[in-house]
Order: C-alpha cells, then structure tokens, then sequence
C-alpha cells in the first residue's frame, strides 16, 4: 500500500531491534490469511533467538491491502479458518513434541508473545477465548473499541500465556508547544485519512491551514468519526486526553500513531505523549 512502508514486517522489525538495546519492538501486525503460520513462526522464531525478550507478534485477519494485492498474496478470506491459523503458529512457536515432524527452526519453543489485533468484536473475542492479549485497532476504526475491551474481559480465558485479560487501544496522537499548533499539524493526519477513504496512496502530506475546500461534508464526517479517540494538543491538553482514555477504556497499554508530515515534529509528538503517560 503507497504510504505504509511495512510490507516486510519481519525485515523492519530486525533493523529497529538491531539499531536499540532495550525496548520492545512487535508487529502491529501480520495478516495471517496473507502468509504461512510455519513461515512466521520462522521469521519470528529469528528474531526472537536474536533479539531474546524483544519481540512481540501481532496478528491480525485483515487483507490489510485491496483486493488486487489480496490475490496476489492468496489471501484465504474463510473466517472460519483463522482460529485455526493462529493455533497453529502458536503451536510452532510451542516447544516440539516427541516424533513431530514438522518444525520451525528457529521458532521452536521460542514462544515469542502472540497479540491479537482487530476492529471489531470478532478477534476480540478470539483472543478471550485463547487466553491472549489483544489490541484493538482504535487508530483507525473507533467505533467498537468500548464494545470489543468489554466482550474481551468478559469472555477472557485463563491461559498458559496470560492469567489476567491483557488490553491495549491504537490512540492518534499529535502533541505540541500549544493546542493551536497541535491543531494545524493534525491536519495531515485528517488529510491522510481522506486519502484512505478515496482510496488514494496515503503518504503524510503537509498541514494545510483548512481542511474546508478539501472534503465534502460527508468526507468530513468519516474521516473525524475514524478519529474519534484522537489527543490533539500541548503538553497539557495530551494528559487529559490520555488520562481519560485510559480511564474509560480500562486498557492496559495504548498504542500510539503520530501522522505528522516533519520528522522532527513527529518526534517532538512522541516526546510530548512519553512525558503525559509518565505522569499517569
């Protein structure tokens, strides 16, 4: 897709584990449907024996593209067939059993954590049953967050893997010195999401002083309800923000995006956010 450079999931997140020494780098995430489970167990299993207790694996059952790109990928859309995918990867990723003959090496017994990812309460509930986190995809797709974080903890299964439910919400956020700012930048995270409703390459363009001559008013409506859960503002203004999403969606983490066009900005956004959850 023109504008998401993480095609090649696996391969970027070498190259960010490779360039740091501490922090924990996952996918957000793998569309299952799109690969082989032993293939991304072996991928993972890699990255996980190189990077030990780094390495998170987010899945997801999205085609993550269009329908051009989802057969070329072989894309298999049988909802009835991704639980069986994801017991499978977690079974590779599991230490191997006497006489198995199939195996993922490096994956064996690596046990890299596996999230469940989703925007609706399908995953959601998925991930309850198999005793996994899971994120939902609130970034993009709000509409069912508070939906899917209840039918989450009230379903959720005691695993091997978790003993308590383990949640966490994709949350734009676009911080700087003063609301004002904040506001003007966030215009190319608005434009950005235009361009995905029009089905149009989703590179971040600049900020622009108005979105009024850009979208109709029915743009205009899908594209600030997709941003329903964005925190817009400086330093103080971005507290509150995370502070009360925090509070009404009880989650555990929250997955922050920050669309800014100039990197230094973008930047400076992530500064802001890091010190408001630092207070909270």
């Amino acid at each position: 897709m023109p504008g998401i450079a993480s095609a090649a999931t696996s391969v970027l997140i070498g190259y960010v584990a490779g360039g740091t020494s501490k922090i924990r780098v996952g996918s957000g995430g793998v569309m299952l449907p799109n690969h082989s489970a032993l293939v991304v167990a072996e991928q993972f299993g890699t990255l996980g024996t190189l990077y030990p207790g780094r390495i998170d694996l987010g899945v997801g059952r999205a085609p993550g593209s269009d329908e051009v790109a989802s057969r070329a990928l072989r894309y298999n859309p049988t909802e009835e067939d991704f639980p069986r995918q994801v017991a499978e990867l977690l079974a590779y990723l599991e230490p191997a059993g006497p006489g198995q003959r199939l195996v993922a090496f490096p994956g064996e017994g690596t046990r890299v954590p596996v999230w469940l990812l989703g925007s609706s309460t399908y995953s959601a509930q998925l991930a309850a049953a198999l005793g996994l986190p899971f994120a939902f995809a609130s970034h993009f797709a709000p509409a069912l967050l508070m939906d899917a974080a209840a039918a989450y903890r009230q379903q959720f299964r005691p695993s091997k893997y978790l003993e308590r439910p383990y949640f966490a919400a994709g949350v734009p956020v676009v911080g700087a010195d003063c609301d004002e700012e904040a506001r003007f930048l966030a215009t190319s995270a608005l434009q950005r999401g235009l361009q995905l409703i029009r089905r149009q390459p989703i590179f971040v363009p600049p900020p622009v002083e108005s979105m009024d001559a850009l979208w109709s008013e029915g743009e205009r409506y899908v594209v600030q309800s997709r941003m329903a859960v964005a925190v817009v503002g400086g330093p103080a203004t971005v507290r509150l923000g995370m502070d009360r999403l925090l509070r009404e969606t009880g989650a555990d983490e929250l997955v922050l995006v920050s669309d800014l066009y100039e990197h230094t900005r973008r930047l400076r956004s992530f500064e802001i956010a890091a010190e408001a959850m630092r207070g909270l």
